[in-house]
């Protein structure tokens, strides 16, 4: 309920508020409430499940949705419970909601209006024992606003496509890899009828089998890194032999449908008028650098191309939580065992902490679940290491096994990782007039002029120089590009508000909450 007279009004206040519906928020979501806490799951999305397991719109007809996934059943069961759980009260699902900012509270043991909270399970609530509340604002799909109040919060808000820039980037017909199954499993079309797929990491064998599976020609995958890199972590694949059974089952399918794999390739141009026509592929060395004499046009009418994905983390790092350096080059939320932030009160589980895949999160989401409900009811944390997720379970319960199994899945997607690292080379494909910056159409050169001549060394001061960074995304698409042009690591993104807000929103907040 509001807390005061001028702010928007909202669900009651939860144990839990949970940022993000996709595999670790809905994990968690299912969990928390099954523990006896109530909790509020805010998320972008019309339905859960988020770009994993997005879904058609119901207009569309679509007969077996599931074909478009290969884990459905999966999906199906955690649905099923979130809405057995909305039924009965303990879960407040609400869609099409962006948060924007997240802000600490009075202290948790005063509700909104200064009652004693009890919002707990009764058999939790003696020993309820947090230091805060914290507000959480969000922008419905009307840019009408609302306000949660929850004694936790875990962020499971995703990750987005890394992009790296070449020339003709910007043509129509070139969209993300990831774009292209949204496009796919979303509004159950093609980006085109001959699709070239490219880029780096593992989602491009996925894309390019449902392509091919829904009808596209798919001349090629285009894979800029060499799967030789496994070679050295072969006892981690070994480790994970339902991952390796999953790679089996895409190669099999390229195979089925005559898909050409070039590795250690990348696109370093596309050319077309009015839309893409044909696309420039070369043999790159060890460092991503073309090789002189080993271009070759292969044509097609779309391009499916991303390099991997990078963490969502604007709301953790707006609240001050640390960061980490991941085996790919992104930043990750750092996290202790329980998947608990540098902040008190703050957990994230999924992409957030390093890119994984869904069943990392779904295993990080429940594990988040566990470790939120101890500290709520005020389960003594012993020593390092995971004590409250593990705490009361017994040998062999499914806790222990999370644990195992969150440390084979996150080791073999650290090594993943380091396999699919953009090498520093990729630049050279980058020449000087092509746009690295699409919203504010900013060429490449122009920024490694500020860098060589201006002395610009860092994202915030090419931004101030060449307007890099500064359009709609606000440096989400160029971030990687420009950070390479201007010779340093990608920075973690701080913004006061994680996506736009009108200001008439804003002017709707009583003073305290600006």
């Amino acid at each position: 309920m509001p807390t005061s007279p001028s702010e928007p009004a909202g669900p009651a206040p939860a144990d839990l508020a949970i940022v993000g519906a996709g595999p670790a928020g809905l994990a968690a979501a299912v969990t928390a409430a099954g523990l006896g806490l109530r909790v509020t799951v805010l998320d972008t999305g019309e339905r859960p499940g988020g770009q994993f397991y997005r879904q058609p719109a119901p207009g569309l007809g679509a007969a077996r949705p599931q074909a478009l996934h290969h884990a459905w059943p999966e999906f199906a069961t955690r649905e099923a419970a979130l809405r057995a759980h909305e039924s009965a009260g303990r879960i407040t699902y609400l869609p099409l909601h962006h948060v924007w900012t997240v802000v600490p509270g009075p202290d948790a043991s005063q509700d909104a209006d200064g009652e004693a909270a009890t919002h707990a399970a009764p058999e939790a609530h003696a020993q309820t024992a947090a230091p805060r509340t914290w507000t959480l604002h969000a922008i419905r799909g009307d840019e009408a606003q609302t306000t949660v109040h929850a004694a936790a919060v875990l962020l499971a808000t995703g990750a987005y496509e890394r992009q790296l820039p070449f020339p003709g980037w910007t043509l129509p017909g070139v969209v993300g890899a990831g774009g292209a199954q949204a496009m796919l499993k979303g509004g159950l079309v093609l980006p085109g009828r001959r699709v070239v797929v490219a880029g780096s990491g593992p989602l491009l064998l996925a894309v390019a089998g449902s392509l091919a599976a829904a009808g596209a020609a798919v001349p090629a995958v285009v894979e800029a890194a060499a799967y030789t890199a496994y070679a050295a972590r072969t006892p981690v694949l070994l480790r994970n032999p339902g991952k390796l059974a999953e790679a089996a089952a895409y190669g099999a399918a390229l195979a089925r449908h005559r898909v050409r794999l070039l590795t250690r390739h990348a696109v370093t141009e596309a050319h077309g008028t009015a839309r893409v026509e044909a696309v420039t592929i070369a043999r790159l060395d060890r460092d991503w650098r073309p090789l002189p004499g080993t271009a070759r046009r292969i044509p097609c009418d779309a391009l499916a191309v991303g390099h991997g994905l990078v963490p969502q983390l604007e709301l953790g790092t707006g609240l001050g939580c640390a960061t980490r350096r991941s085996p790919d080059g992104t930043v990750a939320l750092d996290l202790d065992a329980e998947q608990r932030t540098s902040v008190p009160g703050v957990w994230s589980a999924g992409e957030t902490g390093g890119i994984g895949g869904a069943q990392l999160a779904l295993v990080e989401g429940e594990l988040a679940a566990h470790s939120i409900a101890a500290a709520l009811r005020g389960t003594p944390a012993a020593a390092p290491g995971g004590p409250a997720v593990r705490h009361g379970a017994r040998p062999g319960g499914r806790l222990p096994r999370l644990v195992r199994t969150r440390a084979r899945l996150r080791a073999f997607a650290d090594a993943m990782a380091a396999a699919h690292r953009p090498g520093p080379g990729w630049t050279g494909w980058l020449r000087d007039d092509a746009v690295a910056c699409r919203c504010e159409e900013v060429p490449a050169g122009t920024i490694r002029e500020a860098a060589a001549e201006l002395g610009a060394r860092d994202a915030r001061t090419v931004k101030l120089l060449t307007r890099a960074g500064m359009g709609w995304c606000q440096g989400r698409m160029c971030g990687p590009a420009v950070a390479a042009l201007a010779g340093e690591a990608p920075a973690p993104d701080r913004r006061p508000l994680s996506c736009p807000v009108p200001l008439r929103r804003l002017a709707e907040l009583p003073p305290d909450a600006h």
